[in-house]
């Protein structure tokens, strides 16, 4: 399997699925963005799948990701369900396949990576990946499945820095993908990203990406709107010092906004 190289920045969807998003979409991918975000849970892989198409951009260029969500955790339904995918998506392979949220059952999760690794070998996916798994729960995983997990999709953003699960997955050549990278917009909300975006001429919401990727990880923005597309793709361009990196690093809030209770795994 050949290796892939992910982006500094890649484009989210959840809440995306009208005929503006799909433009946002289109626009965001003229623009720039080449690893595009989706999940079978997002009821929007159409949308996404005709935003990849109508774009100016060749679909060999875009690293498309998918996720398995929990009512397809077995054999059977890893098979059927991305087959489904695939048919909304207009599309003949996924680059990522991840397990959206981690399976607590060693059977199934067998059962799952089985299926999930046949679909690389028919060529139908390139990838697996996971989301929302502790360091515990991916060892295992790695255990179970004869191709590299590629990237571990979990929360993080300067109130949620995830250290010792980013420095693992770096030793592990596992990248993190950072959803929730602005805070669910509560970044002005943070008087330390204020003072470097002041001090930056830029945005709160550029610093707090910026810093997501300083830590090697891949944040994930979504947006509709155009301006903050451009925006938010710009943020790879923002130098931060080692003074902005040591002030939010310091910062003490912690707050974790993606917690359900009956999928949470122990964090």
């Amino acid at each position: 399997m050949t290796h892939l190289k992910l982006p500094k920045i890649g484009l989210g969807t959840m809440q995306s699925n009208s005929d503006e998003a799909k433009e946002a979409m289109k626009s965001g991918i003229n623009y720039g963005f080449r690893f595009i975000d989706t999940a079978q849970i997002y009821f929007n892989e159409k949308t996404v799948g005709k935003a990849i198409l109508e774009s100016d951009v060749p679909r060999e260029k875009i690293i498309l990701a998918t996720k398995l969500w929990i009512s397809n955790f077995s054999y059977a339904k890893v098979k059927k369900s991305t087959e489904r995918s695939l048919k909304r998506l207009q599309m003949n392979y996924i680059d990522i396949l991840y397990i959206h949220w981690p399976i607590k059952k060693t059977s199934k999760l067998k059962s799952t990576l089985k299926a999930m690794d046949e679909l690389i070998e028919e060529g139908k996916i390139k990838h697996i990946a996971v989301s929302n798994f502790t360091q515990k729960l991916l060892d295992e995983a790695l255990s179970m499945t004869e191709n590299h997990i590629i990237a571990n999709q979990v929360e993080m953003h300067p109130w949620l820095k995830q250290k010792e699960l980013l420095d693992y997955l770096n030793k592990s050549k596992i990248s993190l993908v950072a959803y929730f990278p602005l805070m669910h917009g509560r970044f002005n909300q943070v008087p330390e990203l204020v003072s470097i975006a002041q001090k930056h001429k830029t945005s709160a919401a550029q610093v707090s990406l910026a810093w997501i990727m300083y830590k090697k990880a891949i944040p994930i923005p979504k947006s509709a709107n155009v301006d903050h597309l451009q925006s938010n793709l710009d943020s790879t361009k923002l130098k931060l010092d080692s003074e902005d990196i040591k002030l939010i690093d310091s910062i003490k809030k912690e707050k974790r906004f993606a917690d359900i209770p009956f999928l949470r795994p122990k964090w």
